[in-house]
């Protein structure tokens, strides 16, 4: 581990020789500025949204457009989770195969789970992120009727 360190210590004296630290100081800062300059523009991207209905904690998957700087807040500094009542959205009760370990499909037993329509989630969740457009909304899981 030494001689790691002693390597590394006589290559940064010899890289010193040949580039000066005034130069690495300030092509730090013109990335920086060149970075900053770019967050300006309009990207598109995916965001995983949690979304909690009712109790019911699902991810949706989001193609989201918007700002540099507003993709990056919601990136970094949001946890984008959204709580959605369920008389907000459009949905119908589906009756759903119950299926045992083995693999077979119970015919007696029963489950019932909530569709929600991609396009009223869509909706509900562009009124929350008013800085940024919902493009699209993915494929997301039905969820489990607790009462009945």
């Amino acid at each position: 581990m030494k001689r790691i360190f002693a390597l590394l210590k006589t290559w940064a004296q010899k890289l010193r020789n040949y580039i000066s630290p005034v130069f690495l100081a300030l092509l730090a800062v013109s990335f920086t500025l060149w970075y900053i300059s770019k967050l300006n523009y309009t990207y598109t991207t995916d965001f995983n949204i949690k979304v909690k209905v009712d109790g019911q904690r699902i991810i949706v998957p989001c193609v989201v457009e918007g700002k540099g700087t507003n993709l990056f807040g919601y990136g970094f500094y949001t946890s984008r989770r959204v709580n959605i009542p369920l008389s907000e959205l459009n949905h119908e009760v589906v009756e759903v195969p119950v299926v045992n370990e083995q693999g077979v499909v119970d015919t007696l037993a029963k489950e019932y789970k909530v569709r929600i329509s991609p396009l009223s989630m869509q909706d509900a969740i562009s009124v929350r992120f008013s800085d940024l457009k919902i493009v699209s909304v993915g494929d997301f899981d039905d969820i489990a009727i607790t009462q009945q």
